[in-house]
């Protein structure tokens, strides 16, 4: 974890812990997390604590099993990134040239 940037750090601690809580919220017992995400008890205090090194699959089958896979599917949309759009925004083109259509040269016969 000391390789990663700060924000990294940060944004993954708060994932584990928002991902801690909403187990908190449904009064899922560590054991019984662990059990449906098929995740020893280890893994998912790593996991809650925003470990880096736990897999992204990890990660999935914790969503999963709260019920919010749903949140992770539109993590990285295409209507979510404000980068991409603004850039695909600013490559339209400014205008669009209307040509006239050629006419369709008839089959020559032999």
């Amino acid at each position: 974890m000391d390789t990663l940037p700060i924000p990294v750090k940060n944004a993954m601690r708060k994932f584990g812990s928002d991902i801690r809580d909403a187990r908190l919220r449904r009064r899922i017992p560590v054991a019984v997390m662990a059990q449906r995400a098929f995740i020893s008890r280890t893994t998912l205090a790593k996991l809650e604590k925003g470990d880096p090194g736990v897999a992204m699959g990890t990660y999935a089958a914790v969503l999963f099993a709260l019920g919010m896979i749903d949140k992770l599917r539109e993590l990285a949309s295409a209507r979510s990134d404000e980068i991409g759009l603004a850039l695909d925004e600013e490559r339209l083109p400014k205008r669009i040239e209307i040509r006239p259509r050629r006419a369709a040269k008839a089959p020559t016969r032999k």
